[in-house]
């Protein structure tokens, strides 16, 4: 009946959404959605920030500028530096979302049949709009330290004879994707020697890395790293071929949707003319609340809040495996973030298991929603952020009653 863009004819939605249906199930324990708790939002400091908001209606009701409201984009360039990461207002995008600005950039940098490197296991909304804006998409590995840069190495110096044999490109690559810091679904964070040999790779064979970094500000233990884009003022050449995606999402409250992106101007303002076609400006009205809210110093005082929580909460869950699952699972404890990546030891599929294990009231997310090609079947993440530690323990109980069955 209808001719669609064939990137559209059999469109897949997000496989971790598909899960939400089952959270109306009564008592359900939810170890699946990436979702930070809502019991931690700061709601005294977010109400009094919105108060304040409301008194400027010109500033947060009207339209307002598309690369983003001056107030709050200050206040992102001190977020910023506080990071250990420089930058002017007038090197940031405000985005809905750091997702719509992977979407700008997919737009104005990707054409259909460019090749574009992505980690795997990846997360999946990457995947989604890599497949719909037709690029070309080869996966690097991962591992516990993140990005494998040696394989990556290996692949870009084995040229770009297309055709000719497996592991060489098409094409020269256009961008690499990765989540560098508490890696989602990983867990992963990449290691200060990797990252210095990524920068000076994208130097070498000119490719945008794509450091996507909404989880950095939740270390909950040992000695924090330098962003990608910190490190690219110590390699020669390779600051212009970062684009970093930052959000409030994880560490405010994902319903500002407020993101952003600090990348090379000719980007960013091809980036803002893309915008204009979608949405037009982000919301003034929760940019000024955001704005307001960092500006009263509020995130620093309760970030410590969140991240003690999510200590306990990923210790509960790693001692918890440990306890009632070691000879079952395999997995590495996190340093930071909301996921613990694990793998099931007897060999079992993952998917079998998430079903038997709803049936008793416990959810997590396959690992095969993060794959592209050469899929671990046995794999699957787990996140900690959302239930309690009361819930984290049940859950892990319930795991191991379905577990039983294989």
């Amino acid at each position: 009946m209808f001719t669609f863009n064939p990137a559209f004819e059999a469109p897949t939605g997000s496989p971790i959404r598909e899960l939400f249906k089952y959270l109306a199930q009564p008592g359900m324990i939810s170890f699946a959605g990436g979702y930070p708790a809502s019991d931690l939002f700061d709601r005294e400091n977010l109400d009094a920030a919105a108060a304040r908001a409301s008194q400027q209606p010109t500033l947060c009701l009207q339209y307002g500028p598309t690369d983003g409201l001056a107030v709050l984009k200050d206040q992102l360039a001190y977020l910023m530096t506080r990071r250990g990461t420089p930058c002017t207002p007038q090197e940031l995008l405000v985005t809905t979302g750091s997702q719509q600005g992977f979407d700008l950039l997919l737009r104005v940098m990707v054409a259909p049949g460019d090749v574009v490197l992505v980690e795997q296991p990846a997360y999946p909304a990457t995947l989604q709009a890599l497949k719909l804006q037709e690029a070309d998409v080869v996966t690097v590995p991962v591992d516990q330290d993140g990005l494998d840069v040696a394989a990556l190495a290996a692949l870009l110096e084995a040229g770009t004879e297309a055709g000719t044999e497996a592991g060489t490109l098409a094409r020269p690559p256009k961008l690499l994707y990765t989540v560098p810091t508490f890696a989602n679904p990983t867990g992963a964070t990449l290691s200060l020697e990797r990252r210095m040999a990524l920068l000076k790779l994208a130097a070498r064979h000119h490719f945008l890395i794509v450091e996507d970094d909404p989880y950095g500000d939740l270390r909950f233990s040992g000695a924090a790293l330098p962003s990608l884009l910190a490190l690219s003022d110590q390699v020669p050449g390779s600051r212009d071929w970062v684009v970093h995606f930052s959000s409030l999402s994880k560490i405010v409250a994902p319903g500002l949707r407020v993101g952003w992106m600090v990348a090379h101007a000719e980007i960013l303002r091809r980036c803002v003319v893309a915008k204009q076609t979608v949405d037009l400006c982000s919301s003034p009205w929760t940019q000024a609340i955001a704005a307001e809210y960092l500006a009263s110093g509020a995130l620093e005082r309760h970030l410590p809040k969140i991240v003690d929580a999510y200590a306990v909460k990923c210790r509960t869950l790693c001692d918890a495996l440990d306890e009632h699952l070691g000879d079952a699972i395999a997995f590495h404890r996190p340093a930071g973030g909301m996921f613990v990546w694990a793998r099931l030891k007897g060999g079992q599929n993952a998917s079998d298991t998430l079903r038997a294990c709803i049936e008793r009231n416990v959810m997590f997310v396959p690992g095969v929603a993060f794959y592209k090609d050469n899929i671990d079947l046995t794999a699957l993440r787990l996140s900690f952020a959302a239930p309690g530690v009361a819930e984290i323990e049940t859950g892990v109980q319930r795991m191991k009653q379905a577990l039983a069955l294989f």
